[in-house]
């Protein structure tokens, strides 16, 4: 199978450096790997990838989809691309785990690797992207969307239904895309054994929050419409309170913007207002 790889990365060069090793360290070889810089800089460290300069920060689905759209561009053999982020830490048996459950299903699009705990993601009409406890499986699990932080593609998916919705720059892009390919006849799944981690959150905790509120809404509003969105947006500001990434004032501004019909960038004013949480990873329940 001919396998490429798309890495994201955004100001953390030496964890990008270690992820591209765990990629080339990988029991399946791969044709290519290539790491798309949203505007920051890869300079001190040597990478056995391509580099493409996005010139800006264009969020987690705008920088996956220059790396794809250049793949597709380049190159007609692969048949799976891997999405990653500059923090991944697959186990050294995840993407061969990961391919051999997928391919073995003809309709199989989209796939994630496990977090090593007894959870699958879920796309909820009411709560939007979160991850629900459940029991543990062998192998292949249909879950409601494969979250990026080892998110694999099938080239004829990505083809048929589209790349990412850029305009939520964060989160929820994959739920977004797994709905889409769900209702075009792709099955979604989870892949028990294959493991991923990534333990470190860079970005600030007010601007995760923002996203997630903002993305949320709009996600539910966009596949459920507008009653759900409305039960979304009421319960927006208590729902998660007294967790380590809730942000009131982030908040505030996430459904100001919803009702403003404003999706991209976060707002400047929230960066850099508080440490960021160390507990927060792309998978956990969207607040």
């Amino acid at each position: 199978m001919n396998v490429v790889a798309v890495v994201v990365h955004h100001e953390q060069p030496q964890r990008c450096a270690e992820t591209v090793r765990r990629l080339r360290d990988q029991s399946v070889p791969l044709a290519r790997v290539v790491v798309v810089d949203n505007g920051s800089s890869l300079r001190g460290v040597e990478l056995d990838a391509e580099v493409i300069e996005a010139g800006a920060n264009l969020g987690f689905g705008g920088g996956a989809n220059v790396g794809l759209r250049h793949l597709l561009d380049a190159d007609e053999r692969w048949e799976w691309a891997l999405v990653l982020p500059h923090d991944a830490r697959p186990a050294p048996h995840c993407l061969r785990l990961l391919l051999d459950a997928a391919a073995a299903r003809p309709r199989a699009g989209l796939a994630s690797a496990e977090y090593g705990m007894d959870e699958k993601p879920v796309v909820d009409p009411y709560f939007g992207a979160m991850t629900v406890a459940c029991e543990r499986g062998e192998g292949w699990e249909p879950s409601g969307f494969a979250h990026g932080t080892f998110l694999l593609l099938r080239r004829a998916c990505i083809e048929d239904v589209g790349l990412f919705d850029e305009s939520y720059f964060a989160y929820c892009e994959e739920a977004d895309l797994a709905v889409r390919a769900s209702r075009g006849d792709w099955e979604v799944g989870m892949v028990w054994g294959a493991v991923v981690d990534n333990p470190h959150q860079s970005t600030d905790s007010a601007v995760v929050d923002y996203l997630m509120v903002r993305n949320t809404v709009a996600l539910v509003r966009r596949h459920f419409g507008r009653y759900h969105a409305s039960v979304r947006f009421v319960m927006a500001p208590f729902w998660g309170r007294g967790s380590a990434w809730y942000d009131r004032r982030a908040r505030m501004l996430a459904l100001r913007d919803v009702l403003r019909g404003r999706l991209g960038p976060p707002p400047a004013s929230l960066r850099r207002t508080r440490p960021p949480s160390r507990t927060a990873k792309r998978a956990r329940p969207l607040a």
